[in-house]
């Protein structure tokens, strides 16, 4: 992706074929996964992903510290750092559902 800072770059998870921007959107899904009973389908489907190895190949590669992070300091973060624009443009690829 061209545009894409270094620092943004660390946001943005690689799964098979595709590659999945964590938004304040995305973590929201990862909250709801880790917070009620949600099989790895039903995340897939959420993630706009084919199977259940593929989340469950997404969830491994997440941080741990974006995963717990409170989603307004998350999206505090991305427009700090310049990334929230380029994420949210960019959702409609993301495979968000």
């Amino acid at each position: 992706m061209a545009g894409v800072s270094e620092k943004c770059r660390e946001y943005i998870i690689p799964v098979g074929e595709k590659q999945i921007f964590i938004t304040p959107q995305i973590l929201e899904v990862i909250h709801e996964y880790l917070h009620r009973p949600m099989g790895l389908e039903e995340l897939a489907k959420k993630l706009g992903l084919e199977t259940w190895e593929e989340a469950y190949e997404f969830i491994k590669r997440v941080p741990a510290w974006i995963m717990w992070m409170p989603i307004n300091m998350w999206r505090m973060r991305l427009e700090k750092e310049g990334c929230l624009e380029l994420f949210e443009s960019s959702s409609e690829t993301a495979g968000e559902a």
